[in-house]
Formats: C-alpha cells, structure tokens, sequence
C-alpha cells in the first residue's frame, strides 16, 4: 500500500514537533513552517530530525497567503500524489488587553490561527474528496474554551475553530473524512519554559495533576484521531489540559 502523507503547518515548533515525530511512525510527513526568513533555522532542525532517525520533510509556506497554502499543497500532491492528514497547528500570540490591543494585533492572530486553517483546510479538501479519505485536525487551545486575560484575539481566534470543526465535519461526514480538534492546555514547550518562574509556578498550582503537559502528549492524540480506524469520531473536541478546564 502507498504511503499515507500528513502536512502539519507549523511543525518545526514545540508542539508541531511532537507531532511530526508521532505521525513519522506511520506517515510521511511534511513539515510545514511559516516564518519568513527562516529557512536555514528549518534546514538545521530538518537535519537533526534525520539524524535522530525521522524522514521528515519540510516545506515554506505563509499560512495567512492564500495562494502561498494552494502553492504548498500543489507541491506535495506532486511530491507524493496525496495529502490523507492535515494538521493545522501553526498559530501566533500577540498579548495585550482589549484597551490596549491595536488592530494589528488583532488581525495578526486571527489571521494566523484562523484564516489559516481555512487557507490550508481548503486546498487540501479536494484532494481528500478524491481519495474519499481524509482526517483534518486543528490544534486549538484551552484559552480557546474558557478564555484568558489579555487574549481576547487569541482566545476569539481558537474557539472559532470550533464553530468551523463542527461545520465542517457535517459537509465531509459522508465523505470518508474526519475533522476534529484538539485543545491542549499549559505544555512544556521553549515558549512556556520562558515565562517568570512565578507565574509559571502561579499557572501550574491552577492545573489539578500539579505540572506542565508534554508535548507527545498532544501528539498522541493526535495520531489517535489520524488513524484509519478512528472514522467514527468526527465534529469532537479533546481537552488535553491535565484537568486545569473541565
């Protein structure tokens, strides 16, 4: 059987590294990272997945371009002949209290973490309608589901993916085609790690299993809900936040 294929936007990161290693195991996948200016910081973390034994491949693309995501899914259909997973995971922060947050930092998220994934999900639509196969999964976030101070565009921009998950799901259900999401809460990722050890030791006190998420733990269950055999579940959200939101 031919190799399935999953692009995961975003997948150089702390997360989407966790999760291109996981689909690895089963998949060819395709990184997709979207910092402009970025390519040899890609090339270098490419080569220390290789030697770490990943086959990992990794392509540009600004997700917030239209035309940028119709340009990366051509090159992989013509790569690979296929796209069986997507993993829309790339996203921004750009913090600040509504008083106080400009309109570039509210455009910014939203383009980043929403227009995206309607970029990158409608490029790669039709190419799982004609294998009548597919599993789209988008990374949202617990902030997404109770909201957080100072991020009323990040917040805004991860719980419309819910509205569009369910929606979505209806159009394909018939189609072979899974669309889920996944919300994970406070993961040890470099970013995370970066934080005023007071406040990170503030936000774990609020997580009842007492630490930070890790995170194969997100891509676990990712790989869970890419797998054939997960066909059944569809319009789902799964809070992966170590009981911090219930």
């Amino acid at each position: 059987m031919e190799r399935r294929v999953a692009v995961v936007t975003g997948g150089t990161g702390g997360i989407g590294s966790a999760i291109s290693h996981c689909l690895a195991e089963n998949y060819q996948v395709v990184a997709c990272y979207f910092k402009k200016g970025r390519h040899d910081e890609a090339t270098q973390w490419q080569e220390q997945q290789k030697a770490a034994g990943f086959d990992i491949n990794i392509l540009y693309a600004d997700v917030v371009n239209f035309v940028d995501c119709g340009t990366l899914v051509s090159q992989v259909v013509e790569r690979y002949g296929r796209i069986d997973v997507l993993v829309n995971n790339a996203g921004i922060t750009a913090d600040a209290t509504l008083k106080n947050m400009t309109s570039n930092q509210w455009q910014a998220v939203i383009d980043a973490n929403l227009t995206s994934v309607f970029n990158m999900t409608h490029h790669v639509l039709p190419v799982m309608l004609e294998k009548s196969y597919g599993r789209i999964i988008s990374i949202s976030s617990i902030n997404g589901r109770k909201g957080q101070f100072g991020q009323c565009n990040y917040a805004a921009s991860k719980s419309a993916l819910y509205g569009f998950t369910k929606s979505l799901a209806q159009e394909v259900a018939n189609k072979g085609i899974t669309v889920n999401t996944i919300s994970p809460g406070y993961i040890n990722t470099p970013m995370v790690a970066s934080v005023n050890p007071k406040v990170l030791e503030a936000i774990i006190a609020k997580i009842p299993v007492g630490r930070l998420g890790n995170p194969k733990e997100i891509a676990r269950v990712c790989a869970f809900l890419a797998a054939e055999e997960s066909s059944f579940i569809t319009g789902a959200n799964f809070d992966v936040n170590g009981g911090q939101y219930m």
